[in-house]
């Protein structure tokens, strides 16, 4: 029995990008196409097989510690990321500033699409989606340097909206304009899970 659903959601790319040197910049380069592979996207410095743990997993490993890499990509809503800038003031927040390694459209409440659900592209190519991304202030010091003042509003704005993180599952292309279709997990939530957050 097939643990991935099939589902009659789909999202269209707007936008793609990769961050060639996270250490110098948060800032993306956008392209038209990416030829993905299983490290991720090329020239992408999220990318790779194996990272080396953060602050985000600190209640499972000594930070510092190889981990298998499900955070190499960066995809986010255009919807979501509208409602950002309008909570911000901003008429809108170019994807290129906070880090972006996709943008889709037509997915609502993307941010909260379930954990391991995949994103299909007409390639073959496919994502599998970890988490939602939490808000950080990287991408808010690169607002502020093209908007200043706005920059400090970011956090909140983006909290509950800052898209999710993913992993190329299956190699292969993903263009500007190509629609993904999305497969979710085949299985009820956890009947613990709010205990468990307690």
């Amino acid at each position: 029995m097939p643990a991935l659903k099939p589902t009659s959601f789909s999202a269209r790319i707007i936008w793609l990008g990769h961050v060639p040197d996270r250490g110098a910049s948060l800032r993306a380069v956008p392209v038209d196409a990416v030829e993905a592979t299983l490290d991720g996207f090329p020239n992408e410095d999220h990318g790779g097989a194996t990272r080396l743990s953060c602050s985000r997993v600190k209640s499972q490993y000594p930070k510092g510690s190889v981990i298998r890499n499900t955070r190499q990509l960066s995809i986010v809503s255009a919807e979501e990321l509208a409602e950002t800038a309008a909570e911000m003031g901003m008429s809108a927040i170019d994807p290129v500033l906070i880090g972006a390694s996709m943008v889709i459209e037509g997915l609502p409440d993307f941010t909260h699409v379930s954990p391991s659900s995949r994103l299909l592209a007409p390639s073959g190519a496919a994502l599998t989606i970890d988490m939602e991304n939490r808000p950080c202030t990287l991408p808010a010091r690169e607002i502020e340097r093209e908007a200043a003042g706005f920059g400090n509003r970011y956090k909140a704005a983006a909290k509950g909206r800052r898209g999710v993180t993913a992993w190329v599952e299956r190699a292969g292309r993903f263009s500007v304009g190509d629609v993904l279709s999305l497969h979710v997990p085949d299985q009820r939530p956890w009947a613990l899970l709010d205990a468990a957050r307690r």
